[in-house]
């Protein structure tokens, strides 16, 4: 079946000095594989290590080695076939402890199969020896004066060990150095990917500082956008103030309006109200002709009926309102229903009461304009003329004593009442 590895570790493989003895050689660059081979066909164990194509550690462990640990990273052994000592340095404390453990466990296996290989050699060499004696006498003396050949007949099992050693020594060799060519393919590519990561990281290296400058502008964009979103979020805060602010003035403007709507209803209502004025204006003028022509009438009427009080013509004044009672004239009914009580049957009357009715003792000054002049004095002494007519004697007395002249009156440019004496 061959040699098969049963443990393995990593370790910088050193040598003693052969000539000073005391000083260490390092047997590799750097740190290499350390194996431990188990040879079930010679039921043998030996420690390999190769560096590349050279075989730097190829020991074999006998009972009466020792593996001593000199610190805690480095541990040594001392190989008498080899003529060396061996040093290996470990990584870690935990490594070397547990090889050293391995080196006990395979020296004590070393140890079980000497005694066993020591018990088949005696069991041979019994056997060798009945064989010898029964071979012939010449026999024994050309092994007592043999040739070289002899001599080596009889180390033959030693040969046959050593020759199998070689044999599987070259075996490992040959293995090592197709191990040690893969090696080599696995370090150039390794070197390879080392090469392409240097390259890898010296590009991310640069993209690196490409990315913390974009990372700056980014940081600044992003400070520029918050400062951004501030401004926003305040002219939003400004335009919600001001949308309070159109609501509100919505609702005073509807507010307004409805005002508005109720002062131009107001407006038209005035309008109206002022189409009517000049209606108005035009009825109030002729209501105030009205009353001119009518306080001219009552004026004249005053002044005949006062004459006739201070003259105790009694019967001309009950003669004198008979006449306005016929003419049926509103305003001289309203001043005889004003005057004398309202009701037309009383037409006698004391010149007390008449008096009672009237201030004899105020002067009467009318002026009398307009185009209703004529008509009104017309009017006036139309009714006073009747009564003039019945009693010719009493008109001119009334002309003469109150200073009034018939063309005066029936002109009606202008008319002076004095109190008479």
């Amino acid at each position: 079946m061959g040699e098969q590895p049963i443990y393995t570790t990593r370790a910088h493989v050193f040598q003693i000095d052969p000539s000073t003895k005391k000083n260490w050689v390092p047997a590799s660059r750097q740190s290499v594989t350390v194996s431990y081979f188990y040879d079930s066909s010679r039921n043998s164990y030996r420690i390999i290590s190769v560096d590349g194509t050279k075989v730097i550690i190829n020991s074999t462990i006998t009972p009466n080695m020792t593996f001593t640990k000199t610190s805690q990273k480095f541990g040594q052994w001392a190989d008498s076939r080899a003529n060396t000592v061996f040093g290996l340095g470990f990584a870690s404390e935990q490594l070397l402890s547990k090889f050293a453990e391995k080196f006990q466990e395979v020296k004590d296996a070393a140890k079980l199969a000497r005694d066993k290989s020591q018990e088949k050699g005696e069991t041979l060499s019994n056997h060798s020896q009945e064989s010898g004696r029964e071979t012939p006498s010449n026999n024994q003396a050309s092994s007592i004066n043999g040739t070289d050949d002899e001599k080596i007949s009889i180390v033959t099992p030693e040969a046959a060990v050593l020759k199998s050693e070689n044999e599987r020594l070259k075996t490992a060799v040959e293995q090592s150095n197709t191990n040690a060519k893969k090696w080599e393919t696995e370090l150039q590519t390794l070197r390879e990917n080392n090469a392409r990561l240097v390259d890898a990281l010296q590009e991310s290296s640069a993209n690196v500082e490409s990315w913390k400058k974009q990372l700056s502008v980014c940081k600044e964009e992003s400070d520029t956008l918050r400062q951004k979103i501030a401004d926003l979020e305040a002219q939003c805060n400004e335009a919600n103030q001001e949308k309070q602010k159109n609501a509100q003035l919505s609702v005073r403007v509807q507010e307004l309006e409805a005002e508005l709507q109720d002062k131009e209803q107001e407006l038209e209502n005035l309008r109206k109200q002022a189409e009517i004025i000049p209606q108005l204006m035009a009825e109030c003028e002729s209501i105030g002709t009205k009353l001119q022509v009518w306080f001219s009438s009552i004026s004249f009427i005053y002044l005949f009926i006062y004459w006739l009080a201070r003259h105790n013509t009694v019967s001309q004044l009950q003669e004198f309102l008979r006449l306005c009672n016929n003419k049926q004239n509103s305003f001289l009914w309203d001043f005889q229903r004003c005057q004398f009580g309202g009701k037309r049957e009383k037409k006698t009357s004391s010149v007390g009461q008449l008096l009672h009715c009237f201030s004899m003792e105020a002067v009467f000054r009318l002026e009398i304009r307009g185009p209703y002049v004529h008509e009104t004095i017309f009017h006036g002494v139309e009714l006073t003329g009747q009564v003039f007519q019945r009693n010719k004697k009493f008109s001119d007395e009334f002309a003469l004593e109150g200073g009034l002249k018939k063309n005066v009156l029936m002109c009606g440019i202008r008319q002076d009442i004095v109190q008479p004496a």
